[in-house]
This record gives C-alpha cells, sequence and structure tokens, in this order.
C-alpha cells in the first residue's frame, strides 16, 4: 500500500449500479453481499458476480482462488499489477476489463461516496462472463485478453 492510500476503516463497500447495467447481465450468486455470510465457507452456483473484500495484505488470494476454480463468473479487483496475487490469478482470467474512470464506490446506506485511490478492473471466467465485459466495454473502460 502507497503511503498515500489510508487503510479503510471496513471491507464494506459497495458496487454502484451503474457497473451492473453496463454488465447488462443477470447474476445467480453473489458470495459477498451487503453484511456477508461467509461466502468462502458454502458452495457456489450459477453465474457468479464477485466484489471481495479488499482487506489486508492478500486478503484477496482465497477469494480469486475460489472464484477461478468455480469459472463461471465476474470478478472486480484492484488493478495492483505489481502483487503477487495479481501475476498469479489474472493471466488465468479469459478476460480483464481495466474501468476508467475509478469505481467510486458506496461505502455504506446514505453515505456518498469519495474518489478511491486505487483503480479497478473486471475479470470474466467463462463465456457469460466475457459476454458480460463484452457488453460493459464501450462504458466502462478497455478490454483485455491475458495470455
Amino acid at each position: 500500500m502507497a503511503r498515500h492510500e489510508t487503510p479503510a476503516r471496513t471491507d464494506e463497500w459497495y458496487t454502484p449500479q451503474y457497473i451492473f447495467d453496463a454488465l447488462a447481465v443477470e447474476f445467480d450468486f453473489d458470495p459477498c453481499p451487503p453484511f456477508g455470510f461467509g461466502g468462502l465457507d458454502v458452495e457456489w452456483c450459477g453465474f457468479v458476480w464477485m466484489n471481495p473484500p479488499f482487506g489486508g495484505r492478500n486478503g484477496i488470494v482465497p477469494w480469486l482462488r475460489k472464484f477461478m476454480q468455480h469459472g463461471n463468473g465476474v470478478a472486480l479487483v484492484p488493478d495492483r499489477t505489481s502483487a503477487p496475487w495479481w501475476q498469479e490469478f489474472v493471466p488465468r482470467a479469459d478476460l480483464v476489463l481495466f474501468v476508467s474512470p475509478k469505481i467510486k464506490f458506496i461505502p455504506g446506506p446514505g453515505v456518498i461516496a469519495s474518489s478511491p485511490a486505487q483503480g479497478t478492473c473486471l475479470l470474466a471466467v467463462g463465456e457469460r462472463g466475457q459476454q458480460a465485459l463484452q457488453n460493459a466495454k464501450d462504458r466502462l473502460g478497455k478490454l483485455f485478453r491475458p495470455c
């Protein structure tokens, strides 16, 4: 974490509706819903939307591991290209969409978001995930296909 990035007091940051509108798909399962229920401890089903807790160093790893094993969905992650987890999991995605401008997450009910310190991207695995990112590319950013 850079010195200008201040750790959040909570991992509860919600995705704004315009992201879902741009993806133009319907998800079957969210393992990280508001006021979560332990998404790592349950079986995932169908087409998954995952905005995991970014948390501390490597806190995202178990979420990405389970997401890749599931193989059907879209994940929202910080674009930390030099992080070991990034270099392990992003090349395994079928498609990546770098979101621009930065997403202003919703920190809680009735609270207005401010601009985040970091950018984000969407990772797609599976055909439906790839279609969702194709749907969103003109509204949300630039597509990249990992090798």
